[in-house]
Order: structure tokens, then sequence, then C-alpha cells
């Protein structure tokens, strides 16, 4: 029900003289606006007339970087009352920006241009905060020698601390057994360990200088009036909060030299050069920034050349432990918006524990109280204020920071986005439960066009309203004031993030989608009916075969505890599974819904993608019906589907929905909160977990220190080799070594991928593995009896002639075989070849490049065999799937002819069925290819003409077979028509339209 008002809270009142006294001048245009600054934001973002190159840019770069646009609009007048300009009486903001506005090439081959903020542009400074020049030197700095390893004697003994602390995470015991066993196999020789215990070990890396923003704490206690004799529990509780300095956090993140390449310093926007489309990636992409850096100098136009660091917050309570009793945390993190995405979805202590927020807890009778709830509420925005106090000063004047470059910037700090899921929003934008956080549609209607929700907007109706007015018709919970009222420029309304794996994975698909399914099967067939085809159902999913990557489920989906990985991979298998059990207006139902979720998952999103993604949410909105026709369910009126309506708007104030997601959130909870936990004795775990991450933030920030004075080169054994200068062949062999058991165990249950942080060099590379197989064929006889394809040697031959001639346009069957060289020498199989990518929309490294192996060989796991299909590139110059071929490779080999390595590929074809996708699901339909007589089209390719792997799943609803008993290595064997699976990941999903 309502709260009641309290009358000792009061909230910011409107100014008196705020009344809208400025009219646009653009024609047609009816907004009035209070000040030049509002003036000014509505003018560059609803008529912008400088974003674009001028007449004749492209054809002159003689230009780039000089380029004055001209204003025709500022040219007009208009008459404003004294007060309009705010108290400043200087130029024409928009005049100014106009004038210094140009554009600048980024990336290879000028593709793509940015058109940089001309305000807070991010101008070097010194110590003091006085600009220097363009062409200034870095400032003297005291340079550290390259071999001071302080705290640490050398490298052998930061490497075993960072192991034994941060990968092994080694118990205190078992470091003291470790290094007792150490000194006793160094008596004879008397030497010593490089530690003499756990004790040694802690203190050396304690010691450490680097990243070191030491934990505080403060205590809350309750402070209204008690209103009878008998106190409830929790208003005598002292509450602790722990937390670190989120201002010094930031500093070290603008330090770590780690991230001296990835790093936006001044919001820009992006452009496509052969299309002029507005491209958002990274958040200083989006409208957020720029307009935020124009609110900062309308308020102050003294913070001209400061440096805009947009203050990333996230907070989400976890579960450490259910069997040994419910033991919860609440963790806070920080990010900076000048962090790119990839870093900080790469894990790369882009995102900071700040604090563990305090959960009041009470006893039954108490907990459902009025009161009770209000505190925890109030209590939670107001650890937040005391947290967040030392941004305040620097959020109005800037101060200066020395960051990664070794350059000194002037700093002014803004807080801007808040990655939460849907009940965490509810409690921070300080809203009634199935309402929305963001627009004031109501509950009951969710869907409706409404206005945004802002900050002015509430405080002027909790002025207007009583508690309970605000409660049922704006859906306000009046008597808590949000923490970003003690903030400038904050509201927390605009703050609330996109948020992918809740909104989406887990509300949209599994929670909602997935159980209307079911429901539909049961109120159509009967529960008992309708059980039969949910396992038939499972069946098909569990007969999928194996992709890099996928997450199987070999014993169905009704388990109770549901991840969102076990949503995600769900989602890449289950159209194909439902295809013929249900209506055609179902699957496209999840076909639109899944489209709308790859899209806004991808890295970079284009006005082209926006456009997209309103169709799929049309699409989506109109086939969603038959739900509700069939009488499944009810009303639509759900917040988690009703967000998907703010994506295209979020998208373009923040960048790419990927970069603040609460999966990064969720993922960092197991690096700060449950293996910290794990790893201590339980008895008041908190303070060792904080110990525990100080830790380990002083050994990442010493390791990227290191590694910056490039003292971590090679390996401990290669450094020792050079040092004794015997560099011998045992490294390069330990090495392949290396590989050949990477390449053995680099999949886990679901075969997954691997992230790299190499720079982008290709967008796709295949190579075969370190280790060829020496129990299998050695020469070409052998390989065709091993594969039972006789035509082998043949193929082989027509092989090397298009090889040798590459530019003979016959057809390789026309070519007479005494015109093709002939080979009959040894040859090398192998078990797998490794493919790079590009592929930044998925789990990748710092420059968006992943590798996953592609598998063909006789036994996987002794299950049975695995032959992956590939993509092949047959049209270079057509997109999309009307450029690639699918093929299942049987066979990864190499030889050498003429001095020449040709490492190949023994495939099976698929021919496309149709001249374009399935209408339903939206995959194209492929089947094995045939030759004449039914024989299999076979063929040899060389592995550069793979891109990647592909994943095919059967349509089902075009067979007669029951998948009971099917394993997912029979799959491709079985069947003999199938998916492209586009929703496999998300590089797929954009290479296969």
């Amino acid at each position: 029900m309502p709260p009641v008002r309290d009358p000792g809270r009061s909230r910011p009142t409107q100014r008196a003289d705020c009344v809208p006294q400025l009219p646009c001048d653009e024609p047609g245009c009816n907004r009035w606006f209070r000040n030049l600054s509002g003036l000014t934001q509505h003018k560059r973002t609803y008529h912008p007339s400088f974003s674009r190159y001028p007449e004749g840019f492209r054809n002159n770069p003689g230009l780039l970087g000089s380029v004055e646009h001209e204003d025709h609009a500022a040219d007009r007048s208009s008459p404003l009352p004294d007060h309009a300009s705010d108290g400043y009486q200087g130029e024409d903001l928009l005049d100014r920006e106009r004038e210094a506005m140009s554009a600048k090439f980024i990336g290879p081959g000028s593709k793509v241009y940015r058109n940089y903020h001309p305000g807070l542009n991010a101008h070097k400074c010194d110590d003091r905060g006085q600009f220097l020049p363009d062409d200034a030197p870095l400032p003297p700095r005291a340079e550290k020698v390259p071999n001071d390893w302080n705290p640490y004697r050398n490298r052998l003994e930061f490497e075993l601390a960072d192991f034994l602390f941060t990968h092994a995470e080694m118990s205190a015991k078992k470091i003291d057994m470790l290094l007792e066993i150490w000194a006793a196999s160094l008596l004879e020789s008397g030497g010593q360990p490089l530690f003499m215990n756990h004790v040694d070990l802690y203190g050396v890396i304690d010691s450490t200088r680097v990243g070191n923003v030491r934990w505080e704490n403060f205590t809350i206690q309750y402070a209204g009036e008690e209103r009878n004799n008998d106190p409830a529990p929790w208003m005598s509780d002292v509450y602790d909060v722990w937390f670190r300095d989120p201002r010094k956090v930031i500093h070290n993140i603008l330090a770590n030299s780690g991230f001296t390449d990835e790093l936006d310093y001044v919001p820009y926007r992006e452009y496509d050069a052969s299309n002029d489309q507005r491209r958002w990636q990274d958040f200083m992409s989006g409208d957020w920034a720029w307009e935020q850096a124009d609110r900062i100098l309308g308020d102050d136009p003294t913070t001209g050349g400061a440096t805009l660091v947009p203050v990333i917050l996230g907070s989400d309570k976890t579960t450490v432990s259910v069997a040994t009793g419910q033991t919860d945390y609440y963790p806070l993190y920080l990010s900076i918006g000048n962090v790119r995405n990839t870093v900080r979805r790469a894990h790369r202590n882009a995102v900071v524990l700040i604090g563990f927020l305090a959960m009041p807890k009470t006893t039954r009778e108490h907990a459902s109280t009025p009161a009770f709830r209000r505190f925890k509420r109030q209590l939670f925005h107001s650890s937040l204020t005391r947290i967040l106090h030392s941004l305040c000063r620097p959020m109005k004047v800037p101060e200066t920071v020395l960051f990664s470059d070794n350059y000194y910037r002037r700093v002014i700090y803004a807080l801007a986005a808040y990655i939460a899921d849907y009940e965490e929003q509810v409690l921070l934008s300080c809203i009634v439960r199935n309402w929305c956080p963001k627009c004031l549609a109501h509950r009951d209607n969710l869907d409706e066009n409404a206005l945004r929700r802002s900050r002015e907007h509430c405080d002027t109706v909790i002025e207007e309203f009583e508690l309970c007015k605000l409660w049922e018709t704006y859906g306000i919970v009046g008597d808590i004031v949000p923490f970003t009222n003690d903030f400038p420029r904050a509201d927390i309304h605009q703050m609330l993030s996109p948020d992918i794996l809740h909104q989406l994975i887990k509300g949209g698909f599994k929670d909602h989608l997935v159980d209307w399914v079911e429901r539909y099967l049961v109120h159509i067939h009967g529960k008992s009916e309708a059980e039969k085809i949910l396992d038939d159902i499972d069946r098909r999913i569990a007969a999928v075969a194996p992709f890099t990557g996928l997450r199987r489920f070999p014993q169905g989906r009704h388990f109770k505890q549901w991840t969102g990985d076990d949503s995600k991979g769900l989602m890449k298998v289950y159209i194909a599974a439902i295809e013929g059990h249900v209506p055609k207006d179902v699957v496209r139902t999840f076909r639109a819904f899944l489209e709308f979720c790859y899209l806004v998952r991808r890295n970079v999103i284009t006005e082209q993608t926006l456009t997209e993604i309103d169709d799929a949410l049309s699409r989506f909105h109109r086939f969603r019906e038959v739900f509700q026709n069939a009488g499944v369910i009810e009303t639509f009126s759900l917040p988690r589907q009703h967000a998907m309506k703010h994506y295209p708007y979020l998208i373009r104030q923040f960048g790419a929905p990927n970069g603040l997601c609460s999966s990064i959130t969720e993922s960092k909870h197991v690096k700060a909160v449950k293996r910290p936990y794990r790893r201590t004795n339980r008895f008041k775990a908190l303070g060792q977990m904080i110990l525990i991450n100080q830790r380990l933030d002083k050994l990442t920030a010493a390791r990227a220190d290191f590694q910056q004075r490039g003292m971590l080169n090679g390996t401990c054994l290669s450094k020792a080799f050079e040092v004794l200068g015997s560099h011998t062949n045992r490294i390069s062999e330990g090495q392949d070594a290396a590989d050949e058991g990477d390449e053995q165990t680099a999949s886990y249950e679901e075969d997954a991928g691997d992230t790299l942080d190499d720079p982008m060099a290709i967008n796709a590379h295949v190579s075969l593995t370190c280790k060829y197989q020496r129990a299998r064929a050695k020469n070409v006889g052998a390989l065709a009896a091993e594969l039972g394809v006789p035509e082998i040697p043949t193929i082989l031959c027509r092989f090397l002639h298009s090889q040798l001639h590459p530019t003979d346009t016959r057809n390789p069957e026309d070519i007479p075989l005494y015109e093709c060289p002939f080979f009959d020498g040894k040859i090398r199989v192998y078990n797998s070849a490794c493919s790079t990518f590009f592929a930044p929309s998925d789990l990748s490294g710092t420059h968006g490049m992943r590798h996953e192996y592609i598998r063909s060989c006789p036994m996987w796991r002794n299950e049975g065999p695995r032959y992956d299909c590939v993509f092949v590139v047959t049209d270079p110059q057509a997109d999309g799937m009307r450029g690639l071929d699918v093929a299942r490779i049987l066979c990864f080999f190499s030889f050498k002819y003429q001095g020449t390595l040709f490492p190949c590929a023994v495939v099976h074809w698929f021919d496309r069925i149709g001249d374009g996708p399935d209408t339903a699901t939206g995959m194209w339909i492929v089947r094995p290819s045939r030759r004449t007589h039914n024989l299999r089209n076979i063929a040899i390719i060389h592995i550069d003409t793979i891109y990647r792997a592909a994943h095919l799943i059967p349509v089902y609803s075009s067979h007669n077979i029951d998948p009971r008993g099917i394993k997912p290595h029979h799959s491709y064997d079985t069947f003999h028509s199938f998916y492209v699976n586009k929703y496999a990941d998300h590089h797929t999903f954009e290479i296969t339209f």
C-alpha cells in the first residue's frame, strides 16, 4: 500500500524565475527554454547543421581538421531577455562550437570519421592545471629504473607471488607446505626459497605501492522517531558500510598503463564515410557525453579544455553460500565511460569493486512494515551519497589528474550510468514495482507512448501531490530522496542503462516466451499431451550437433537453478526445436525477439541497425498477439518486455548496450566476491574478502606497471637462459609442447572459444594446430581408405592444378587428369584447426579478436566422431550467405609439393535450398550436396578459403525421425536438411543474412 507522507522530508523546488522565455528560432519548432544553455543543447540535438561533411570535403583531404562549417541559422536573430545568458555575457557557445568543429578520420582506409567535441577536448596541462601547447614534450618525471622490481627482489619473486595468490588461489597452509618442501630441496646446495612462509609472501604483496586505495568504513543507524515503547530491533542496530574512495579509484584507472590506448578522452560523434550514417559504439560516442559536455560548458565556460570522466556504477545482491546457510553480499562497482566497451567486457580491471553496502535484516514481525521498507530504501541511497561524496566538488570544479600517457589533464566528473537489473532499478529510481523507471507509462498499459521520467518532473509532482496520489498515478515512492539529488547534473532516471541479461535473456526470453510456449501447449493439447511434446522438444535440443560455445541440455531443461548462460544457450537452439509443435506466428515471435536481442548486442550500431531494431520490435509486438488471442496470457504490460521500447533511445545516449550490461557486474561477482569468499575461513568473512581484493588489485597494478616498463617480456625461463647466454632449443620445444597441450584441453564442457588481446590485423585467419596425428593416414591412398572416399587422389590432383594455375577458369572436373600434377608423397593429418577472427560483439579480447577450434576427428571425448561444419568464402564480392558456402570438414591435412606447404581440408559441400532465408525462422536451409549416382560432393580446399566454423540444426519438422536416442555426433549424418544456425553466436548472426 502507498506510504504516508513524512512531513520532515523535503525536496528541492523549482526556482520561481525559471519560466521558459527563450524560443527556438528554427522554422516550425515551438519549443521554449529557460536559459541559453538549454536552447543550445536543443539546437545541437534537434537542428544540427555542423556534423556532416561540407560539400566537396570528401574529395579534398587537405581540408581535414581545419574545416569551418557555415551556419546560416546563426545569422538569424531573435530578441532575448536580459537574463537569457544566466549571467554569462560571452559569445554564443553554439557559434563557437561550429567554428571549432572538425572531422577526423580513424582506422584503416578512412572508412570512418569523427567529430570531436571542441569544448571539453582533454587539453594537456602541467601538474598545476596550466594548459600546455599541443606539441609540448612530456613533463619531467622521476623515471623508474627498468630493473626496479620493488618491493619484490626480482622477477621470479613477483611471478611466484602472483601465481600463488592470483592464479592458484592457494591457502596460507598450502603455501607454507609448498615453501617448506622447496626449502628442504635447497638444503644441500645452501639455497633458500623466494619466500620463507605465507606471512613473508603476504607482507611483500601488502607493501606494493601501486594500485593501493585503502578501504574505509562508516556506520549508519536509524535516527527517526520510535513510535512506541517497544521499538523494532532494526531501529537500534548499527549497519557497517565498507568502501574505497571512488575518486582515487578513478585516478588509478586513468593512470593504468594497460589502458593507454583504450581510453576515449573526448566526446565524439562517429560516422560512416561511405554514407554519412551515424555509428554508436563506446560510451563516449553517445549523445549523453556530448550533451553533458555542452551542459558543463553552459554552466561554467571556464571548464573549457577539461576532460569529461563519466562515472558508471553498478550494484546487485549476490549469494555466495546456500548449502551452509544463506550468505549474501551487496557489492558496489565502478567504471568510467572513457574506457572502451571491449576492455570493460574483457574483465581487465576496468570495473572495480568500491564498496559493500549494508543489508538490513529484522524479525518476521517487522520485515514487512512500511517503516522498515522505507528505512532500507533510504539507507541504500544515503550510503551511495556518502561513498560518492569525494566526487561532488570535482563535478563542479575540475581537478588535475595524471593519465597513463604521463600527461596531466583537468578532469571534471559526472554521474553517467547505473548498471542494474529491474529490482535494483526500482530501488534506485524510487518507483513502485511494476512501473517503468524510464517513462511515465501507467503500469496497466506500459506499452502506451509516454514522456520520459526526469528529476525535474519528479521533484515537481512531489511538491504538488500527496504520497497516495504519487504512488497510484505516477508510480513514485515520494518519501525517499534518491542519491542523485545530492550531485550536480545527476538524474537517476537518465542514468539507468539497458540490461540485456535480465531484461531480454532472462526476462523476455526465459521467463516470458519460453514459459508462454509451455502454457500454450498445455492450453491447446492438455497437460498429458503437452508434456509429451515438451519431452520431444527436449530431445531435439539434446540432439543438436556440438559447436564452440554451445551449451548442451542432455537431460532437458527442467532444472531449478537457471543461470544467464543457460538462457543464452537455450536461445541459440530453441526456435528450431519448437517448429512444427507451435503455430508459425509463435515461431515468428521468437524470430523477431531473437533478432532484436542480437541486433542490440552488436558492438557497433548504425542508423540502419536502429531501423532494423525498430522493425524487429514492431514485428515482435505484432506476432506476440498469438499468445493473447489463444488465451494464454492476459496482458503484455510487463516491465522487462516494455524496456525494449527504450533501447533505441538508450543506444543513442550511451552507445552499444553490450558495454553496460549487468553480465559485466555478474562476472565481476565471481572474481571480487564469490571466489574471495571461498578463500576465507567463513568467520567474519567480509574483512578477509576485502583484504584479498586489495592484494589482488595490487598484484594486477604491479603487473601492468612492470609490463609498461618492458620488464615482463618473454617467460621466466627464457629470461634465465638469456642471462646465462645459453638460449637453446629447449625453450621452443617446451613452447610446442605447451601449444599441443593447450590444443587438446582448450575446450570446456561447452567447448568454449578463447579471447585474444592481440591487435586486429585481419578479419579472419585459419591455421592448422601444432600437433599432427601420427596414428592416422600418412599418404593419399591411406587417407582415401580411411575416409572411404576412393576418388581422393583424383580430387587432390585437380586441387593442385587449381593452386598452381589460379587463372585457369575451367571447371576443375573438366580438366583432363594428364594436365594435372600428380602427388603421392607424405601427408600429415590433423584433428583440428584454429580459426582467428574479428568478433567484437562476442566475448573477445580488448581488440575484438577471438579464436575457436574447428574439429575433425574420428573420436571426440570418447563419445563418437566429430566433424564440424565451416563457412567457405566462395564469392568475396557478395554479401552474407550469398558469398559463403557451407561445408563439412572430413579431414585436415597438409603436404609439401615442390617446396611449398599446402594446408588443406577434405570437405563435403552443402547446397542452399531456396534463394533466401526461411520466412518463419529467418535462417537459411541447406542440405548435403550430391553428384550423379547419389555420390557425395567431395572436394579438397585450401584452408585460407575457410572463414570460420558454422553450426547447423536439423529441420526437425520436415523429418519423420524420432530424435529419441540420437546423439549429438549423429546429427549431421542422420538428418538430410538443416538450418544454418545464425543464432549460434553474434558473429554468425552478423555474417549469415
